[in-house]
């Protein structure tokens, strides 16, 4: 059985639900970029080393005045809002204009007897937003004793 792509021919005015179904790729829709909607979820790596577990959020075109992070019993929120406004010249006349707005939200659990929490950071550089939460002392690796026989 082949899957064809069906057109409309009934009514050409009125998109096809069809259409649009087959547009998209069917396994990816919970993490996919929505950029056509205005609508993005970045991208995200997180690493672990030592001394900290990093978040690094891939936000190209932000302004760090546009993250909101929040970390609350041992989740961590990264969310933004921004809208778009695009000045209108004096001698220009609109003919039309769509809302142009932008945001997303992030979520993620973290034991909360991991993290020093006082300590999280997070700076935005180059359309990268990154997040290092410390470890507790408690739980970093202890360097390996030598016992000396005796």
């Amino acid at each position: 059985m082949t899957l064809a792509k069906l057109s409309n021919k009934w009514s050409p005015s009125f998109p096809s639900l069809i259409d649009k179904f087959f547009e998209g790729d069917m396994m990816d829709w919970n993490y996919s970029n929505f950029a056509g909607s205005d609508s993005t979820l970045p991208a995200v790596n997180i690493k672990e080393n030592a001394d900290e577990y990093e978040i690094e959020v891939a936000a190209p075109g932000m302004e760090k005045k546009d993250f909101n992070i929040n970390y609350d019993n041992g989740r961590l929120t990264i969310s933004s809002e921004k809208e778009n406004k695009k000045e209108v010249k004096e001698h220009e006349t609109v003919a039309r204009r769509e809302f142009s707005y932008q945001s997303f939200q992030r979520s993620f659990t973290v034991s909360e007897n991991a993290v020093n929490a006082d300590n999280i950071q997070a700076k935005y550089d180059n359309g990268i937003l990154k997040i290092s939460l410390p470890k507790r002392e408690e739980i970093k690796p202890k360097p390996t004793k030598q016992i000396k026989i005796s």
